[in-house]
C-alpha cells in the first residue's frame, strides 16, 4: 500500500509521513524541490492526502482530481473543511476530509485530537483510516464538513481572535513585559505564553482560519457583544449586575468549571517546577 502527501516537505506533511510509515505503508512525498511531482502521487497511491495552505488547499485539490481513480481515497489536512471536500468530491476517489487539531511541533499524534469527515467512503474504508491513527495513540472525532467548520469557528476563530486581541491590547496600550514580568500571576503568565505562541507563527495561517471560515463572522459578532456588556457592567461599578453575568456563564459551563481548575493548576505546577 502506497500513500502519498502532496505538500509532504512542510512540517505537517513531514509529520504524518512518519504516521503512515509506522503503519506500513510506503509514502511518497510531492514539495516545491522533489522529485515526485503531484501527477506522480496521483497516479501510483492508494491514499493521496493534500497539506499544503489553506489558500492553496482547494486550487491543487483541483489541479488533481481529474487524475484520479475510483478505489483510491482522497484526504486533505485543511483546518476547513466544506470547501475542499466539495472539491475532493469532483474527483472519482473515495473521500475523507481530515483535520489535525494540532500544530506539526508535537512529537506524536499520541493523545492528540483528528476530525474525520466522511464523504464519500464505506464504513470499512472510513475504519481502516481512523485505525491508522488510532493505533497511534491519536484520538479521532467524526463530523460533517459543515458540523467542522461551524464547530471550528469557535475552537480555533473565537480562541485565536480573543489572544491577538489581547496581544494588541497589550501593544496599544505600550506595556512593558519585563516589566509586568515582575508583577506578573501564573494565569497572566499561561495567557502571555498563548500570545507568544500565535505571534511566533505564521502570520497566514491565522489569517486564513479566521477569514476564510464562513461561520467565523457570527461568532465575532456574538463575542463582540459580549465584550461590550461587560465593560458597561465593569463601568456601572454595580456587583450585583456582575454577579448574574458571572454566574449564568457558571452554569453554562457546568462541571468544567472545576475541570478547567485541575487542568491550570496542573499547569501553574508545571511552571513553577521547571
Amino acid at each position: 500500500m502506497k500513500a502519498g502527501i502532496i505538500g509532504g516537505t512542510g512540517k505537517m506533511g513531514r509529520l504524518f509521513a512518519n504516521v503512515f510509515e509506522k503503519a506500513g505503508y510506503e509514502v511518497l512525498v510531492s514539495g516545491r524541490k522533489t522529485a515526485v511531482t503531484r501527477a506522480d502521487i496521483a497516479g501510483q497511491c492508494d491514499i493521496v492526502v493534500v497539506s499544503v495552505p489553506i489558500r492553496d488547499t482547494v486550487r491543487i485539490i483541483e489541479e488533481i482530481a481529474p487524475l484520479l481513480q475510483p478505489g483510491q481515497l482522497f484526504c486533505d489536512f485543511t483546518s476547513l473543511k466544506v470547501r475542499p471536500v466539495e472539491a475532493m468530491l469532483k474527483s472519482e476517489a473515495d473521500v475523507i476530509g481530515l483535520h489535525p487539531m494540532f500544530g506539526p511541533t508535537v512529537k506524536s499524534i499520541s493523545r492528540q485530537t483528528i476530525i474525520v469527515c466522511p464523504a464519500r467512503a464505506d464504513k470499512v474504508r472510513v475504519a481502516a483510516l481512523v485505525a491508522v491513527f488510532e493505533a497511534q495513540g491519536a484520538i479521532c472525532t467524526i463530523a460533517t464538513p459543515e458540523e467542522h467548520d461551524r464547530i471550528v469557528a469557535v475552537v480555533q476563530g473565537l480562541t485565536h481572535f480573543v489572544t491577538l486581541c489581547m496581544a494588541d491590547t497589550v501593544r496599544r496600550l505600550g506595556v512593558d513585559l519585563h516589566t509586568t514580568g515582575r508583577f506578573e500571576s501564573p494565569v497572566y503568565q499561561i495567557e502571555l505564553s498563548l500570545v507568544g505562541r500565535l505571534l511566533s507563527q505564521d502570520p497566514a495561517l491565522y489569517a486564513d482560519i479566521l477569514q476564510q471560515n464562513p461561520y467565523v463572522p457570527a461568532v465575532l459578532a456574538a463575542c463582540r457583544s459580549s465584550a461590550a456588556d461587560l465593560a458597561a457592567i465593569v463601568e456601572a461599578k454595580d456587583p450585583e449586575q456582575f454577579r448574574v453575568f458571572f454566574e449564568k456563564n457558571s452554569r453554562h459551563l457546568g462541571a468544567y468549571c472545576q475541570e478547567g481548575q485541575k487542568t491550570t493548576d496542573a499547569l501553574i505546577e508545571c511552571l513553577v517546577n521547571r
